[in-house]
């Protein structure tokens, strides 16, 4: 989409529409496909949620009162479900084979509303894409039913024979749980807490986790070779010892199998919060929404996915093939890959010019 100054403000989204109409033509009319289009568009330009803000970028000779009472209409009472959003990201990977999912969740309150959110992502590069997700009606840690629900809908959708492993962190554990995984063959390293009872059938006692680990030095790792049975379910360890803000601390992690790759891929769970802080403070302010109806807000994180799936990709584009993002005397990224793409679609909108020259729609094209 190269954008020229003083185009009619309808071509924005003319088209994003038409790459949205080609894919949910069979699930949503054209009205509501263009409503997609426009918030998207306006997403980008306002960063923000917050529905007053978004009516006011939207691009149609519309009054602002009357984009608010558009996006109203389209939360509250249009069909918007997961798996067709979940489908269109999933089509947008290069890669759809041995992938490695994360497992985590975010949290905010509104009032006395809690607002909880289960969500499942894929290893892209340097963070997450969010693939599907799970309103929580509850504040606190998800159950193993939420879990499996969401890990057997992937199933259902895409098939267990492309899911390399699955990442979670301490929350993420429990015996049917575990069974679930190991029943499914999905290969998994979870992080465990340190004080974990384990039973090694070895020693044919049950000791505490990090036991197991105690005589490292700082820093250092051990890939524990011998099964061990936690929950009741057999599985491996493997672990480090650690200084965490001045104190003792180890990083347990159990696996389906393949102990010695465990800590390494472990490392990529951080990819989901790199993804839940572009949702928030970073990008789109998810927190700045007034919305608490469970499902409603669904259909508001559906919207928020495909904007951050598209911003992370032009991002990515221009970093590895344009202009690299600058690398900071602390060895750090200036700004994420992700804000990148959101802060040049944000310029190409506001200011009607496309300095790069780019086709932004291509970055929504179907492998």
């Amino acid at each position: 989409m190269t954008i020229k100054k003083n185009i009619n403000s309808e071509y924005k989204s003319t088209q994003l529409l038409a790459v949205f109409q080609a894919f949910f033509k069979d699930e949503l009319h054209l009205a509501r496909i263009h409503l997609i289009c426009l918030f998207i568009s306006s997403l980008c330009k306002v960063k923000s949620v917050n529905f007053s803000k978004l009516s006011a970028g939207f691009d149609t000779a519309s009054k602002s009162s009357s984009n608010y009472r558009r996006i109203q209409r389209f939360i509250a009472t249009v069909e918007f479900p997961v798996k067709l959003v979940a489908k269109l990201i999933f089509s947008l990977l290069p890669n759809k084979t041995s992938l490695t999912l994360v497992m985590d969740r975010t949290n905010w309150k509104f009032g006395e509303k809690n607002i909880n959110i289960l969500m499942l992502g894929v290893s892209y590069k340097n963070i997450a894409f969010p693939l599907m997700f799970k309103m929580l009606n509850k504040k606190g840690n998800s159950n193993t039913q939420e879990r499996i629900i969401l890990v057997q809908n992937f199933i259902d959708w895409f098939g267990s024979s492309c899911i390399e492993c699955l990442l979670a962190d301490r929350e993420f554990i429990g015996e049917d749980w575990l069974n679930f995984l190991n029943i499914n063959n999905i290969r998994y390293h979870i992080r465990i807490r340190n004080n974990f009872k384990i039973y090694v059938p070895d020693k044919q006692k049950e000791i505490t986790a990090y036991f197991l680990f105690n005589d490292l030095r700082i820093n250092e790792l051990r890939h524990y070779t011998k099964i061990v049975k936690l929950h009741g379910q057999y599985c491996y360890l493997s672990g480090i010892k650690t200084i965490n803000d001045g104190k003792l601390d180890f990083c347990i992690v159990v696996s389906f199998n393949r102990p010695d790759e465990a800590l390494e891929c472990y490392k990529k769970r951080w990819q989901i919060e790199t993804l839940f802080k572009g949702f928030k403070t970073s990008g789109f302010n998810l927190e700045d929404t007034h919305v608490t109806h469970l499902d409603r807000l669904e259909k508001l994180v559906n919207l928020v996915m495909i904007a951050f799936v598209w911003c992370y990709k032009i991002g990515d584009y221009i970093d590895t093939k344009i202009k690299p993002i600058q690398i900071k005397k602390h060895g750090r990224r200036a700004v994420s890959v992700f804000r990148y793409g959101l802060d040049y679609i944000t310029e190409c909108l506001l200011s009607g010019f496309n300095k790069l020259n780019i086709c932004l729609i291509k970055f929504f094209v179907v492998y």
